[in-house]
Order: C-alpha cells, then sequence, then structure tokens
C-alpha cells in the first residue's frame, strides 16, 4: 500500500490551539506536516478553515460526537450537536471523514448495547453521504472489555457495521484494551482507515472496567513514538489500506511541539508514513 500521510490530533494541543491557533498550526506545518485531524470544530468551522488555509494545512479527518446525547470525557462533558450540523460545519472544514470519538462504557457491555451503536452509525452513513462525507468510529478501551463467544465487543460492532463504516483504531488503547495490536490491525484489514500513533506504558488495568476508579489524562504515562510499550512499528507494518498516520497524546510528556516532532520523525525517518 501507499504510504499513510501524517497527520496530528489537535486534542494533542487542545491548550495551545485554544491560545493561539494560527500560531499553533504554523508550528505544525514547521515541523513537516500537511494534515491536522480537528476536534471541538462544530462550533467554529469558519475561524478554523481560514486559519488551516493560511497555514497551509488540511483537515481530512475530524472527531466530533454522534452516537452520544451528551460525549463524556476524562477531562469533561461535551454537549453534541445534531448529526447535520455536524455535517455542515465538516464540510466547510473540506473533511472526507467525520469520526465519533467516544461511546460511554456501559453501552459496550451488551450485545444489545453494542448492536445499538453499530445501528445507528450505520444509520447515519446516508445522511453523511448527503454532504459528501464518510462516517467512522475511534476507540478507547471500553470496547475490548466485553467478551461475546471468543470475540470482543469492539470486534462484534465491526461485523455489525457497513463496509462503508471508516475505522480508526487508536493503538495505544487497543494494548490498554488487552489486545494484540498487530494481530488486530491484520484483523481488520482494509476497512481500517486511520491509526493512531501514541505511545507509552498502559495502566495495570483497563481504566474503563466496572469497577475502575476515575482518572484523567494527566495520569497516563505516555511517550514519543517508538519509546514506550506499544507495538507501533509491527502494527504499522501490518496494515493494509491506512491512509493517516495521526499522532496523539492524550498526555504529552513535555514540551507539546517537541513531542509531535519526535513522533513525526518516528514516522517518516522509519518509513511507515510521509
Amino acid at each position: 500500500m501507499a504510504l499513510p500521510e501524517t497527520s496530528v490530533q489537535l486534542y494533542t494541543l487542545a491548550a495551545e490551539f485554544s491560545a493561539d491557533m494560527s500560531g499553533s498550526l504554523d508550528k505544525l506545518a514547521a515541523i513537516g506536516l500537511r494534515n491536522v485531524e480537528a476536534f471541538d470544530f462544530v462550533r467554529r468551522p469558519d475561524e478554523i478553515r481560514a486559519a488551516l488555509d493560511a497555514s497551509g494545512l488540511a483537515s481530512p479527518t475530524g472527531h466530533a460526537p454522534l452516537l452520544s446525547d451528551e460525549l463524556w470525557t476524562p477531562d469533561g462533558s461535551i454537549p453534541t450537536p445534531a448529526p447535520e450540523v455536524v455535517f455542515e460545519a465538516a464540510a466547510k472544514l473540506g473533511m472526507t471523514t467525520v469520526i465519533d470519538p467516544f461511546v460511554a462504557p456501559e453501552r459496550w457491555f451488551t450485545l444489545d448495547g453494542v448492536a445499538e451503536i453499530a445501528d445507528r452509525l450505520n444509520a447515519l452513513a446516508d445522511t453523511a453521504a448527503g454532504f459528501g462525507l464518510a462516517v467512522g468510529y475511534h476507540n478507547h478501551a471500553q470496547e475490548f472489555v466485553a467478551d461475546f463467544d471468543g470475540q470482543s465487543a469492539y470486534e462484534r460492532f465491526v461485523a455489525l457495521t457497513d463496509a462503508r463504516i471508516a475505522l480508526e483504531l487508536d493503538l495505544y488503547w487497543a494494548l490498554v484494551g488487552g489486545q494484540d495490536v498487530p494481530g488486530l490491525v491484520s484483523r481488520l484489514g482494509d476497512r481500517l482507515v486511520a491509526v493512531h500513533v501514541k505511545d507509552g506504558t498502559a495502566p495495570e488495568s483497563n481504566p474503563f472496567a466496572p469497577g475502575a476508579g476515575e482518572f484523567g489524562s494527566d495520569s497516563l504515562d505516555q511517550r514519543h513514538a517508538g519509546s514506550g510499550d506499544v507495538p507501533l512499528a509491527d502494527a504499522l507494518r501490518a496494515a493494509s489500506a491506512v491512509q493517516y498516520a495521526i499522532i496523539e497524546y492524550d498526555n504529552a510528556p513535555g514540551d507539546v511541539f517537541e513531542d509531535i516532532a519526535a513522533s513525526y520523525a518516528f514516522l517518516t525517518d522509519g518509513g511507515f508514513a510521509r
């Protein structure tokens, strides 16, 4: 396959982006990036598009809640607009794929819950197509808690979704979920169109499992790509159709732009992405 394009999830530099949108994007462009993955874009698509254009960057993918009335994250809740509002904003930004970033853990613990998530996303594929867009899903670790006849909730979800649904696998969170990450990448095959390139040390237990204590992103031990426990190189080699290798830190270990540059170097110097 052709080498994936590098990108960076803007959540990584949320504080910097909010403080200085144009300056932050200019720094990403100076690193060598040509793509970003936008988040929290629905309320300000025109502002973000202007800043992207000025920096010579594009946002082919973006994160926005599509499957929840309210989106919970470890760092607070985010209200969810109607899908049509999301797709209109995404089209303004020039996106091709809108990816739901998080569905609450308890919805993944039953077969009915998994089926409802898949059905809801399948139904949105036609709505998104009317805006010239595709839809997808990005995992954390809650999708790997439940097991149904030897199949994780995540892989059951994949089996229930239409082939048009894009999969974006967060390689770090798959490891936290106890997965053989390269094996999972291989099994997903051509359905896998994007990966989150993230490294670090996995918590001792899945923080999304029933009975787990509360946690926030600042508790995670994350490191530059290639310097943690995630088998990134093997996982990237196992991919067959990935279009975007997206750098992300939930908890950047140092200066965020230096951290992004280090992961960018891992991808490009290693021949994993361009």
